[in-house]
């Protein structure tokens, strides 16, 4: 039986996931509820399960994601940091960390479930 929820209920299942790696992780910048996420998080979100939607593999979707924070502006940092646009994760999906190539994996096998 397949189950196709709507994108933005989708994204935020993926949204709290991420948030309990990141919990669990102790990210010292974690993100907010998806209540409380700011709408250019939630966006990304959005964005990330519609990349997964067409086929696009864990790696694809940070790629992606990558693309899309450089395009607005976001650099490398050592710290997370929305105002300064900067992310320790803003380098190739090789050379994340294994708890954040986790996190896309996640993500993906949460889009895959559900759609």
């Amino acid at each position: 039986m397949s189950i196709t929820m709507p994108v933005d209920w989708v994204a935020r299942i993926c949204h709290e996931a991420n948030r309990a790696v990141q919990a669990l992780t102790n990210d010292p910048a974690p993100s907010p509820a998806w209540e409380d996420a700011p709408e250019w998080q939630r966006e990304s979100a959005v964005a990330g399960v519609e990349t997964a939607r067409s086929g696009a593999t864990p790696e694809q979707l940070h790629e992606s994601w990558r693309a899309h924070k450089e395009a607005d502006g976001w650099t490398y940092g050592d710290v997370k940091d929305a105002d300064a646009k900067t992310h320790p994760c803003l380098v190739p999906y090789g050379e994340l960390p294994a708890e954040q190539r986790a996190k896309d994996a996640i993500f993906h096998a949460i889009v895959r479930a559900v759609s």
